[in-house]
């Protein structure tokens, strides 16, 4: 099975004078970070030619799917029946993106078949890491007495 998905989806960016602007992205999504998504817009969508992508929590998308959600960088909120707003604040501005909203789902339904809800934490290591924080030793075979 692969461990990271690309699916390419259409999008709407929302410009400053509420004209739509069709706009091909890709959202990602890999289980070497399991909490988070990407979605990587092309270069002509950036102010400065280069593809830009931002990165957030696969629950916040989730979430906002159904309720508006977020209250950072990123926010996401329900519009309408069919479709969802994502709001991204960046230093030079504010970018309005909409989505069909079974675009989201699909999306989210295949990193979910990639890492199951409540089991990303199961390949970070978390236990073996906080083993180590804790003074364990972290490894199979205890330190000896003897020096």
């Amino acid at each position: 099975m692969a461990d990271r998905l690309d699916h390419p989806a259409r999008a709407r960016l929302i410009t400053p004078e509420g004209r739509e602007r069709a706009l091909p992205v890709v959202l990602r999504y890999a289980s070497a970070d399991p909490l988070a998504v990407q979605i990587a817009f092309p270069p002509e969508a950036s102010l400065d030619g280069a593809e830009v992508t931002w990165i957030f929590a696969r629950r916040l998308l989730e979430e906002g799917i159904r309720v508006p959600a977020g209250g950072g960088d990123v926010q996401v909120w329900p519009c309408g029946r069919a479709r969802t707003v994502l709001e991204f604040h960046a230093p030079q501005g504010v970018a309005l993106v909409q989505f069909d909203r079974a675009v989201l789902r699909r999306f989210l339904a295949r990193t979910y078949a990639l890492v199951k809800a409540g089991r990303e934490a199961d390949g970070l290591g978390l236990d073996r890491d906080l083993d180590r924080l804790l003074g364990g030793t972290g490894c199979d075979n205890p330190p000896s007495d003897q020096y």
